[in-house]
């Protein structure tokens, strides 16, 4: 059985905290269902549509800081996400989409030995 994306960000995240320089990692909440009143209140605080799941912000290899964006399963991103994904690189970030735990691990310790800079991928995407 696959994994949750909840699953797969929680089990990088089980690493990154145990990892001297990828524990500056951080989740960004801003998908899930809410109760209306609660999505009200988060829109006003700026929660918006598309942001990525995982920010590490250490510059490296010429890039500004690492989104990841876990997917599972068929997910794929979405329309604003996509956008998202475009405007982060051309503004000098390293963007990646992530459907398992290892791959987002890899691609975050190449990161950090300056092996990647701005640049969108998608890594092993689920059949």
């Amino acid at each position: 059985m696959a994994l949750s994306e909840h699953q797969v960000q929680s089990a990088y995240f089980d690493w990154a905290r145990a990892h001297p320089e990828a524990r500056r990692a951080y989740a960004i909440p801003n998908g899930g269902q809410r109760n209306l009143l609660t999505a009200v209140k988060l829109k006003k605080e700026g929660v918006r549509a598309g942001v990525l799941d995982v920010c590490l912000p250490l510059p490296r290899g010429g890039a500004a800081g690492l989104y990841i964006e876990f997917k599972a399963g068929r997910n794929t991103m979405s329309d604003e996400q996509a956008l998202e994904a475009d405007l982060l690189v051309r503004d000098g970030y390293a963007v990646a989409v992530c459907w398992d735990t290892m791959t987002a691990i890899e691609l975050t310790q190449s990161y950090l030995r300056g092996e990647i800079g701005p640049v969108f991928m998608m890594m092993n995407r689920s059949k």
